[in-house]
Parts: C-alpha cells; sequence; structure tokens
C-alpha cells in the first residue's frame, strides 16, 4: 500500500502537485513529451533537485519516463489530469456554483 492509497490518497496527491517545482513540472509536461534535458532548460533548480520532484511525480503515478539511449523523456500520464480533478471537492449538485 502506497501514501496514494486509501482516504487520505486525494490529499496526498495534492500534496504532491502542490509543490511549486513539481507544479511547475506538470506544466511543462502537460504541453507535451520532453526530454530531461529540456527540463533542465526550464526548470531553475539543480539537477539533484529536479530528479528527485521527477521521482516523486512517477511514485505517484502522474508522470513516466522512458530511456532513449543517455536521455530519459518524461511525459504526462494519460489519467494524471483525471486524477487530479477528481482529488478536488465537487460542488453538491443543490449548491450553484460560485461566480
Amino acid at each position: 500500500m502506497n501514501a496514494l492509497d486509501g482516504a487520505a490518497g486525494p490529499a496526498a496527491l495534492l500534496a504532491v502537485a502542490a509543490d511549486p517545482n513539481r507544479l511547475a513540472l506538470l506544466r511543462v509536461l502537460a504541453g507535451g513529451t520532453t526530454c530531461v534535458c529540456r527540463l533542465q532548460e526550464q526548470i531553475p533548480i539543480a539537477p539533484n533537485l529536479l530528479s528527485y520532484h521527477l521521482k516523486v511525480l512517477r511514485e505517484a503515478g502522474l508522470i513516466s519516463a522512458a530511456r532513449r539511449g543517455r536521455w530519459i523523456d518524461y511525459s504526462l500520464n494519460d489519467s494524471a489530469l483525471r486524477r487530479l480533478h477528481a482529488a478536488l471537492p465537487a460542488v453538491p449538485d443543490d449548491e450553484p456554483s460560485p461566480r
């Protein structure tokens, strides 16, 4: 059982995405598969921190990695945005949505 299972799952998933560096990575990857070399150019953090944040996102099931020679391409998993949306609280049907 991992940290994203059970009742704490939605909160844990949102906590993973709430980190500013990981949110920036998700935004970049929402644009399509990106090589780690391009991520290093776009996210101004140390390479070891970039690796750490990518690992956290992979373990949460939000992104996937594919090795291409000595580089790794990262992409947003097909279910990532759906899972993040599902983790947010829903507005009950009988309440008007805020404007």
